[in-house]
């Protein structure tokens, strides 16, 4: 079994910055990719990026590119999500996903099989 602790979260003026990790803990953790999702007020759960696991490859969504940075450290089983320029609009609840079996490079939840509990990110105008 799989665990995913997200921390990181909290208040910041428009403009700022935060710094998300993703602890992931379990038997012979070893991913395909890693992921983070946010959940806005009144939003669906959306794709923001995804990296790899062995190539450290990335994807962004359109809203965060050249903002958001992911990263990995596979010796800590743990993925970051540097956020800069922070924006009202990014304001959401933030999720760190593991896919261990599908392998696709899609940006839907589905293609996640285990999940974070969420860690807030609140941008003040």
């Amino acid at each position: 079994q799989v665990q995913l602790v997200e921390s990181g979260g909290g208040l910041v003026q428009a403009g700022g910055s935060l710094r998300l990790s993703c602890a992931a803990s379990g038997r012979a953790f070893s991913p395909i990719r890693m992921g983070w999702f946010r959940r806005g007020p009144g939003k669906e759960r959306d794709f923001v990026a995804a990296i790899t696991w062995s190539y450290g490859r990335t994807d962004y969504s359109d809203s965060v590119k050249g903002r958001f940075t992911i990263s990995r450290d596979n010796a800590k089983n743990t993925v970051y999500l540097q956020m800069n320029s922070l924006k009202p609009e990014d304001t959401a609840v933030y999720y760190c996903a593991a896919d261990t079996i599908y392998g696709s490079a899609g940006r839907v939840p589905r293609q996640f099989d285990y999940w974070g509990q969420g860690t807030q990110v609140t941008v003040s105008s």
